[in-house]
């Protein structure tokens, strides 16, 4: 796949680059701006090529289907979107990007994404310049990968650049589209820096070497039936895998038959992973911190009401759910992780928002860490596992942390191959 540094021929040139900026905020106040920051190599590597830089990124989602015909307007998708506290206009991320880029750089705001507006921002555009244009989702046809769109949207630029990871697993038309239409027509296509580092890294989670094993996989999150597809695929390519959070209590039952009382457990996988467990390669919880009166509205408060179950074939007490894994847990995974060569963690071992409930997530994050620290490779897939090592404060300690939680997911999953990866590679 052509990089970055590989491009040729820029100088004056206009170049698409599809950006994540998908960043966390509340109104248009903007909590955490990596996404942004993250992206400024790509944007920088390209300027001092002599390009000018055109930026598309989505910003939340649009209920296409909630908006009446004839009402799908800017100003109707704002309206819905303000009512959900969030801000689709990715104008306040402006501020932000210039910012990051330094004075020295001119960054433009066009509010359309679409028509003459566009086009003309664009044309005005000059070399060393960046514009970042209106979020992608505007357009109903950005996710059905419109044609028309992603031909419109091409027919601006000279090149095209992907560094959203985060959005590689969607086939839209500013993912997928605009190169797949640049490509065709002998122009070039490539990964931006940060893409370029997740395919690397990951790869290693796909392929492992013989001489990088043991490999132990640590799977969190709510339900089995989100994650079947990815367990089936880590079942062929792991050691070991370790389960927590939610999704244990689904295997608990299937495997030992307790009542899990008030935990999540999606009784249509019993068999399903009855089945995985029988494979000798997953591995359960020995102990359960059970809990009662969990808020959910706030996850950091409460519960008063915790107890030990020691031991597998005990069934919690009625109205108790799961909330993380025990003492004795703890030990085992740990043990297993710092015998790993390499490592991948997606999904926290429980509701570790809570300080009571923090420990195994904790536990198994300073596993990864010493093991890191002894040579092994390690991954975070993103998502709550990401924001656990923040909030603990070990996100460094990793070998990589991937921007793109589903996309992390989904790469391994389907053996390195994303619709956002393919279309680069001319598959």
């Amino acid at each position: 796949m052509l990089t970055v540094d590989e491009m040729k021929g820029l100088e004056g040139k206009k170049v698409y680059v599809r950006v994540d900026f998908n960043v966390p905020h509340k109104g248009a106040a903007i909590s955490d701006d990596n996404r942004i920051r993250a992206a400024i190599p790509t944007i920088a590597a390209l300027l001092k090529k002599g390009a000018a830089v055109v930026l598309m990124s989505h910003l939340g989602k649009v209920d296409w289907k909630k908006l009446k015909k004839g009402e799908k307007t800017e100003a109707d998708i704002e309206a819905q979107m303000k009512k959900n506290d969030l801000v689709i206009a990715v104008e306040p991320l402006k501020a932000h990007l210039a910012a990051a880029m330094g004075k020295e750089v001119k960054v433009v705001f066009c509010p359309e994404n679409r028509g003459e507006k566009l086009a003309e921002a664009v044309k005005e555009l000059k070399a060393g310049e960046v514009l970042l244009a209106q979020n992608t989702r505007y357009q109903a046809g950005e996710e059905k990968n419109d044609a028309a769109l992603a031909a419109e949207w091409a027919g601006l630029v000279d090149a095209f650049v992907m560094d959203a990871f985060g959005s590689a697993h969607r086939a839209h038309a500013s993912t997928v589209g605009v190169p797949a239409a640049l490509a065709a027509q002998g122009k070039q296509v490539a990964l931006g820096y940060l893409m370029e580092k997740e395919v690397r890294n990951l790869g290693r989670c796909v392929e492992p070497k013989e001489d990088e094993r043991p490999y132990v996989a640590i799977l969190g999150g709510a339900k089995v039936s989100s994650k079947i597809e990815v367990i089936d695929s880590l079942l062929k390519k792991c050691d070991k895998i370790l389960i927590g959070g939610g999704m244990s209590y689904t295997f608990k039952k299937a495997v030992y038959g307790i009542d899990v009382a008030a935990s999540i457990c999606e009784d249509d996988q019993l068999e399903y992973a009855k089945k995985c467990y029988e494979t000798g390669k997953i591995v359960l919880s020995v102990d359960t911190k059970v809990v009662k009166g969990l808020n959910f509205d706030d996850l950091t408060a409460g519960p008063e009401d915790i107890k030990l179950i020691d031991g597998n074939g005990i069934d919690f007490p009625e109205g108790y759910e799961g909330a993380d894994i025990g003492p004795k847990t703890i030990k085992l995974y740990s043990d297993i992780i710092k015998s790993a060569k390499t490592i991948f963690w997606n999904g926290p071992m429980g509701v570790f928002e809570n300080p009571n409930l923090q420990e195994g997530t904790k536990g198994v994050c300073e596993a990864c860490v010493e093991a890191t620290k002894n040579g092994a490779f390690s991954v975070i897939g993103g998502g709550d596992s990401a924001a656990a090592a923040k909030v603990f404060g070990y996100t460094s300690e990793f070998s990589h942390v991937s921007t793109g939680g589903g996309a992390s997911l989904e790469l391994i999953q389907y053996d390195g191959h994303l619709p956002g990866i393919d279309v680069i590679k001319g598959e």
